[in-house]
């Protein structure tokens, strides 16, 4: 059976907004995350970000990343690329974002709700380069301990300036 992971993110409230930093829209960065009821046996953690109203795709994914130490922290602003350098083992796959984090940036008009879903595992993962969300959910068959979820949405809203052009909000 799996158990609930309790986790928050000081930035971005469950069922808040996120903030400008962590979007497509502003500097990109990854937030930070505290987990507040880490199992003992936890070996690593895995984190997914998707969007859930997509229009094209149901469950789009924005960020994949695995191997992360179990600890009551995840720190913020992980660099672009597949090896993280810190922590070393830490991984991330293709999503929206090929090998990095890649936060909310829907189209003008539109307000989108995403997901962050933390996973405490029992082992390490070995994948590969190419890892999807549907490799990585895969691999974590049977390894699962604990799972939890944030959500919280991003819009573009169109205002208008004295020259009747749409800008940005």
């Amino acid at each position: 059976m799996i158990e609930k992971l309790d986790f928050i993110c000081p930035t971005i409230p469950e069922g808040g907004e996120f903030p400008l930093e962590h979007t497509g829209k502003g500097e990109d960065r990854s937030p930070e995350f505290y987990i507040k009821n880490l199992s003992p046996h936890a070996k690593t953690l895995a984190i997914t970000l998707e969007d859930l109203t997509h229009p094209l795709k149901k469950e789009f994914t924005h960020w994949l990343i695995w191997n992360l130490p179990a600890s009551s922290h995840i720190k913020a602003h992980f660099p672009p690329g597949f090896e993280v350098a810190d922590p070393r083992e830490a991984r991330q796959g293709i999503a929206y974002g090929w090998h990095r984090y890649a936060g909310p940036k829907p189209p003008l008009g539109q307000n989108h709700k995403y997901r962050f879903t933390i996973y405490s595992l029992d082992c390490s993962l070995h994948l590969n380069f190419w890892t999807r969300k549907r490799q990585l959910l895969k691999a974590m068959e049977g390894h699962i301990l604990q799972k939890g979820q944030l959500t919280a949405s991003f819009g573009n809203k169109k205002i208008w300036n004295q020259d009747s052009r749409p800008m940005m909000a």
